[in-house]
């Protein structure tokens, strides 16, 4: 038996913020799915990303990353494990500054990250989550952007797993210390 589930995009609070299902056919053996068809965003609207580098981050249950919001447009996907994502916006002049999204997140979902919105996650397994980021630049030290704390209690971010703020495994010093949404907005 051949199932087969077909590309799908949805909106979210955040304007240009994209939940993408990957087109999957799953057989006996397994499930392919589509990571990047060119046609398929064109066809939803969106503009084709040149992705510049492609990075496969490995984070261990309960851990966490971000809030990042580089300039940069980002393709992220979970290749193993499964998350929880969150992204909020931070971009100067967008109509939804402020806008908080979150979601599960699984193999065979993608989300398309306008420049300037902040990205982050945590992996909610029992094993490492893989994590794929697709960037349009190259990135850099020092590269231009905003970074939130992903523990500032205004975005009403739901992790799933209470992270242990002292425990440098499951959150960073640089993302702990990193400046509240309000912070931000006011700068």
């Amino acid at each position: 038996m051949v199932d087969i589930i077909d590309f799908d995009v949805q909106t979210t609070p955040i304007e240009g913020l994209a939940l993408i299902r990957m087109k999957q056919i799953t057989d006996d053996r397994g499930t392919v799915r589509e990571f990047f068809r060119a046609s398929a965003l064109a066809e939803a609207g969106f503009p084709l990303p040149a992705f510049q580098q492609v990075n496969v981050t490995e984070t261990k249950p309960g851990g966490m990353r971000g809030m990042h919001g580089e300039s940069m447009v980002k393709l992220i996907a979970i290749a193993h494990g499964t998350a929880y994502g969150a992204w909020v916006d931070t971009r100067p002049g967008s109509p939804t500054r402020g806008a908080v999204f979150q979601t599960d997140l699984q193999p065979g979902t993608q989300i398309l990250v306008p420049e300037g919105v902040c990205n982050g996650f945590q992996s909610t397994g029992d094993t490492p989550t893989q994590y794929v980021y697709c960037f349009t630049s190259e990135w850099v030290p020092g590269m231009a952007g905003v970074a939130i704390t992903p523990l500032d209690p205004e975005l009403g971010i739901l992790w799933p797993i209470e992270p242990d703020r002292d425990d440098r495994s499951i959150i960073s010093q640089k993302d702990l210390d990193a400046p509240t949404l309000a912070e931000v907005l006011a700068g």
